[in-house]
């Protein structure tokens, strides 16, 4: 009986520990990079800080750039996705620095801020996407050279071409909203240049700032209620409770602007769009002249200048506006189901 019960708790310890070691494994990205025919294969992480459209779009980018590389079969990929927990990208970047890892992607202002933190003694090259202003965040020293071991990929959005679309939709506009995180560097440096180019058209922005995604509602249904419109940057805290201004702004009857694609797919009315997927490929474009020895300073923060308008037909409706003739040739997309 006794050998029963032995046999019994060995035969369960082994699917336990076969359990634990498949879950210490789902972090891997089973596609991030090929089969190795020999020689060391890198260790590349990659730490999102969300899970929403365009940071994911920046993922697939690189992906796509590795695996065009010269690179390609001789790498493998630790991808792990904060989950809007800058707690969460400093434990992750922490383990890859302790792990010597070769390289770190950074998706995402908080993300690169952490991967950096952990990584600039170690000298491991951390390599940012879609930071919005990466020398207000101490990540580059200037758009023209980044840090010894840090440098990447800005998304700057053309706000003056976004205001732009806005008064065409909405000629009238008197007042635009703009709900932001307080502690994001990138929302902090749009609002400052939103505001003069509103203010230098006579146009009123009526800021809210959160300090994270529990004061979304309360904040997005006040500020609705105060504004013609609400425009959305590329604040994380902000895309990721989208769906919750999108129905804030709908109760009070006025219209969203995003700031690319996903955006005006999920329910936002208009956009000019930056190409994320563009934006992570150039990312791996950069991470790849690092592995080949570039250092991260002799190298400028690359962008993506070319900005797409993109209207939602669906939401044009909905408001009674007439896609105006500047925009004919705007991309047409619905709202994603």
């Amino acid at each position: 009986m006794k050998k029963k019960i032995l046999c019994a708790f060995v035969a369960l310890a082994m699917v336990v520990g076969l359990g634990a070691c498949s879950n210490s494994l789902q972090d891997s990205d089973p596609n991030g990079g090929s089969d190795n025919a020999g020689g060391d294969t890198l260790k590349i992480g990659v730490i999102q800080y969300a899970a929403h459209p365009s940071l994911d779009n920046c993922y697939e980018g690189i992906k796509q750039g590795l695996e065009e590389s010269a690179y390609k079969g001789k790498y493998t990929i630790d991808f792990q996705n904060g989950q809007n927990s800058s707690e969460n990208c400093d434990q992750y970047a922490k383990n890859m620095v302790a792990q010597n890892y070769d390289l770190i992607f950074a998706i995402a202002t908080p993300a690169a801020i952490s991967s950096y933190a952990a990584a600039k003694d170690k000298d491991i090259p951390v390599i940012f996407c879609a930071v919005s202003d990466p020398v207000e965040a101490g990540l580059a020293k200037s758009l023209e050279a980044g840090l010894e071991t840090c440098n990447g990929t800005a998304d700057i959005l053309n706000l003056a071409e976004q205001l732009n679309l806005i008064i065409a939709c909405q000629p009238d506009v008197k007042k635009i909203g703009v709900l932001y995180t307080t502690t994001e560097p990138n929302s902090l440096s749009h609002l400052k240049i939103f505001k003069e180019l509103c203010s230098a058209k006579g146009i009123e922005v009526v800021e809210q700032g959160v300090s994270g995604s529990a004061d979304i509602p309360q904040a997005a249904a006040d500020l609705a209620s105060k504004v013609d419109c609400i425009n959305n940057f590329t604040d994380n805290n902000v895309v990721n409770s989208l769906s919750i201004v999108l129905e804030k702004a709908n109760a009070a009857g006025i219209p969203v602007y995003g700031s690319e694609v996903e955006q005006v797919k999920n329910g936002c009315m208009a956009s000019m769009s930056i190409d994320y997927v563009s934006l992570g490929k150039k990312t791996a474009e950069m991470g790849v002249k690092v592995l080949d020895g570039t250092k991260c300073s002799e190298l400028p923060v690359a962008q993506i200048s070319d900005v797409t308008p993109v209207v939602n037909t669906e939401v044009l409706a909905k408001f009674n506006i007439t896609l105006p003739d500047a925009y004919k040739d705007a991309e047409k997309v619905t709202t994603s189901n």
